[in-house]
């Protein structure tokens, strides 16, 4: 199992959930860190669902090229959320660390204060608790086929998929004037900022 010295805040959320305070692949907050497609836990070169380029699909991009994490549509899994094998957060930093739910997610956004700003001239949100601490989240794109989209905009995996449309998945999105949550392809490669799992 991989180390588990990462370091997180306690934002004084009403849930208790503790934030790591870097992506996955991160030496420091303002660092992008690696890119996964949801559900995978490595980084890679291309991300597309042809071709076997995505674990899940069977190479169409559709709800019933999908082969796991379904929910109750297609061959009805039942599964809505990242089992921890496939949970990067979980995989790459250890048995304490999980990729946010959904829940999670709309916590961060409607319990705590983002103000855009730079650190070490990288642009992103400070997201500051109710408890006064906070988390820098990088503007750090995402990645489609062989390209990294770079602009003034962050996309962060939740581990929850999207009911209606389970080839979507729930991921925080933000630019310098609007955050909120939207469903997007799971075969695009996106970071992940992890939460820290209960010890209690």
């Amino acid at each position: 199992m991989a180390r588990e010295e990462h370091e997180y805040v306690d934002l004084g959320l009403p849930s208790g959930t503790l934030w790591a305070t870097c992506n996955v692949g991160a030496n420091s907050p303002e660092e992008y860190g690696d890119y996964f497609a949801w559900g995978e836990t490595e980084p890679k070169e291309i991300y597309h669902y042809q071709s076997g380029n995505y674990k899940w699909c069977n190479g169409t991009g559709n709800t019933n090229g999908i082969t796991k994490y379904v929910g109750n549509t297609g061959s009805r899994d039942g599964k809505t959320e990242l089992d921890p094998e496939d949970d990067a957060a979980y995989v790459n930093w250890g048995q304490s660390w999980r990729i946010p739910t959904k829940a999670q997610l709309e916590e961060l956004l409607e319990q705590c204060t983002w103000t855009w700003t730079s650190q070490n001239g990288v642009e992103g949100y400070s997201v500051s608790g109710p408890s006064g601490a906070e988390i820098f989240l990088p503007a750090a794109g995402y990645r489609w086929r062989e390209t990294l989209w770079i602009g003034s905009y962050g996309l962060y995996w939740s581990r929850t998929i999207d009911s209606h449309c389970p080839y979507y998945v729930y991921n925080l999105y933000f630019i310098s004037d609007r955050l909120f949550l939207q469903g997007n392809w799971r075969f695009e490669g996106l970071p992940v900022r992890p939460v820290r799992v209960s010890q209690n």
